[in-house]
């Protein structure tokens, strides 16, 4: 974002993990508290769009292998006469998604695991940041009203 930016820019999705990136807002009169909670939602998006981009790039890698075994197995070619993909129907499709997410099973348990504990942590931070902001708004109006 611009210096004079005073808010987080969200970019185009990303098109291996298809997350969009954000570009977070570091104001110059940040706080500790504050700077901890935007490395934690930076620290968090960077471990989200690898997780996704990995993720995204074996499910592709797998979907092709897959195709290409039941197409051959059936004698098809990748391409028809006309050079037209050929595709497989919805149900053997369905046998691809259903074994790529069971094998993929403990991968998807560990990541809700670690995403539900990063969100938490993201959210009660957030909380001490807005009762810190909340603290100073006071201090300022009790220190002006004094004047």
């Amino acid at each position: 974002p611009p210096p004079h930016s005073r808010s987080d820019w969200i970019g185009p999705p990303d098109r291996r993990s298809n997350l969009r990136p954000i570009a977070f807002h570091a104001p110059p009169d940040e706080s500790r508290l504050e700077r901890r909670l935007r490395e934690l939602r930076q620290d968090t998006q960077a471990w989200n769009q690898r997780f996704w981009a990995q993720q995204n790039v074996a499910f592709q890698q797998e979907k092709e292998e897959f195709i290409y075994s039941r197409l051959k197995a059936k004698g098809l070619k990748v391409k028809d006469e006309t050079g037209q993909r050929t595709t497989l129907n919805a149900e053997e499709m369905a046998d691809f998604y259903k074994d790529f997410l069971s094998k993929n099973f403990r991968k998807h348990m560990r990541y809700n695991r670690d995403w539900y504990k990063r969100n938490f942590a993201i959210t009660f931070l957030m909380g001490q940041v807005a009762l810190e902001r909340a603290l100073r708004w006071l201090h300022w109006k009790k220190k002006n009203l004094g004047n």
